[in-house]
């Protein structure tokens, strides 16, 4: 089965610090799986950030100028290696109970007393 992912930031959390404001200090997002048959499967993530001051390898962005793909290139990061093939495997579980969910089922002996 072929799943197409995509990612949606659901939520930010920010705080000054020192001289920057509106720092992004906690981010809420899903990883959506989609099926060939259009089926979603989604797993829910909360990924915390620090600001370093003196880390100077890119420039600080504005929380104003800020793009969801930006703070989805942060996130995508973090959620490399062991960690995205349980996110993986948990839409792949999503998708399967969509696909082939589990029923309810009656009790197949009181159907007999009837």
């Amino acid at each position: 089965m072929t799943i197409t992912y995509t990612w949606k930031i659901t939520g930010l959390k920010t705080k000054n610090i020192d001289s920057y404001e509106n720092v992004v200090v906690q981010t809420y997002w899903q990883k959506i799986g989609t099926d060939e048959s259009g089926n979603e499967g989604k797993f829910s993530g909360a990924t915390p950030f620090t600001l370093d001051p003196t880390d100077h390898s890119g420039p600080f962005i504005p929380f104003e100028e800020l793009t969801e793909n930006d703070v989805i290139d942060w996130i995508k990061t973090v959620v490399v290696g062991e960690y995205e093939k349980h996110v993986n495997e948990q839409i792949a579980k999503d998708l399967e109970s969509k696909v082939n969910p589990e029923l309810d089922a009656d009790l197949p002996w009181e159907s007999l007393s009837a």
